[in-house]
């Protein structure tokens, strides 16, 4: 592994990523010829449910991917064929109102293994179950170690002895650890997979938080974690140390849960320090010149960290009119902008600062 990767992102699957999806299934899968999904499959499951379809990116290039559907528990047949979950590749089986996620691909670029991908891809399938009010993931696991035991062993003594870790099987051992449990064995599952010998473990997941709907009720969440950043104003060297320490708090409550991430009013203002030769008004104006690239990476972090970021406020300079902007990046990539209404009499007074025209209100995945 490359050490001088750092740019690790986890976003959306989006159709203009496919040419490069292609080339990463093409070698991720090259001992099954032919075996990545077309264009077309792609945009379905995006049409379907982009929020289950997944990539993780490390200096820009895709490193893994994760897409799913949704099914309904209730007449899931737990002996199934890849062919079979996914509708002939069609993707019909999926249900808008299916309470189980069904993982129907994961992969990770060998260059790129032993970077956590893997589990920062499962640790976004466990957190949408959760928020989506889902009963748990299932999914098919290959197990392409098992050709080399096949006519020693039954598919069943060979799972047994991974669990044992008697044999190792890079996938099982995996799944195994991310608290995924047996289910059943699936014969025939996967068309060509000769690793595997066409078997592949049925593996679970259980969302201990699932709640079962009332017949009124809809899937929403109900219980929304906001978290306060307590800011410190205190001298940076530059932009780029006040980004990590706003990182810092990001990481910490994206680790706590949260679904916000709530910076306070001008918590870029130690930034102004660089501008102390210049009148108040002017030296606004320059602060306001690292909004930009603030808004960029809290857009950056939202998807990273998976959390809804409300940057506080930050001065911005429109049609050379100077404003109090808050921004929220939500953890799907989009931004939304909104701008103060009331300047303050010194805000006024002292930097020039104009009040917003329009109250705004936004929609995101846990409340408006």
């Amino acid at each position: 592994m490359d050490k001088t990767f750092q740019n690790i992102e986890l976003s959306f699957l989006k159709i203009e990523d496919y040419q490069e999806l292609k080339e990463a299934m093409i070698s991720a899968y090259s001992s099954m010829p032919d075996a990545y999904w077309k264009e077309h499959h792609i945009q379905s499951l995006l049409n379907k449910f982009p929020e289950g379809q997944i990539v993780v990116k490390v200096n820009g290039e895709i490193a893994g991917c994760a897409l799913s559907i949704m099914v309904k528990s209730r007449g899931f047949k737990e002996h199934h064929t890849f062919r079979q979950i996914t509708g002939n590749y069609t993707f019909n089986t999926h249900s808008p109102n299916g309470d189980l996620l069904y993982g129907i691909e994961v992969f990770i670029l060998e260059r790129f293994r032993g970077m956590r991908i893997g589990r920062r891809m499962y640790d976004y399938r466990k957190d949408l179950c959760e928020r989506m009010n889902l009963k748990g993931i299932v999914f098919g696991g290959r197990i392409p170690n098992y050709h080399k035991h096949a006519e020693a062993l039954t598919a069943k003594e060979y799972i047994e002895k991974v669990r044992l870790k008697e044999i190792h099987d890079p996938v099982l051992n995996f799944q195994l650890s991310n608290d995924f449990h047996p289910v059943a064995i699936l014969k025939g599952y996967l068309e060509g997979d000769e690793a595997s010998s066409e078997f592949a473990v049925l593996l679970r997941w259980d969302n201990i938080y699932y709640e079962a709907p009332s017949k009124s009720a809809a899937i929403t969440k109900t219980v929304v974690r906001l978290g306060i950043v307590q800011w410190q104003m205190r001298p940076y060297s530059g932009l780029q140390e006040l980004l990590l320490n706003a990182e810092y708090f990001i990481d910490a409550l994206s680790g706590y849960k949260s679904d916000f991430a709530l910076f306070p009013e001008f918590f870029n203002a130690p930034l102004m320090a660089e501008f102390n030769h210049l009148g108040e008004a002017d030296a606004i104006r320059k602060l306001a010149e690292f909004t930009p690239d603030i808004v960029e990476e809290f857009s950056h972090l939202a998807v990273s960290y998976n959390i809804n970021i409300i940057a506080g406020s930050m001065p911005e300079v429109v049609d050379d009119k100077l404003y109090n902007v808050g921004y929220l990046c939500k953890r799907d990539g989009k931004i939304d902008r909104y701008e103060k209404l009331h300047a303050t009499p010194d805000e006024k007074k002292v930097w020039a600062m104009t009040g917003g025209s329009k109250v705004t209100t936004f929609d995101t995945d846990c409340g408006k």
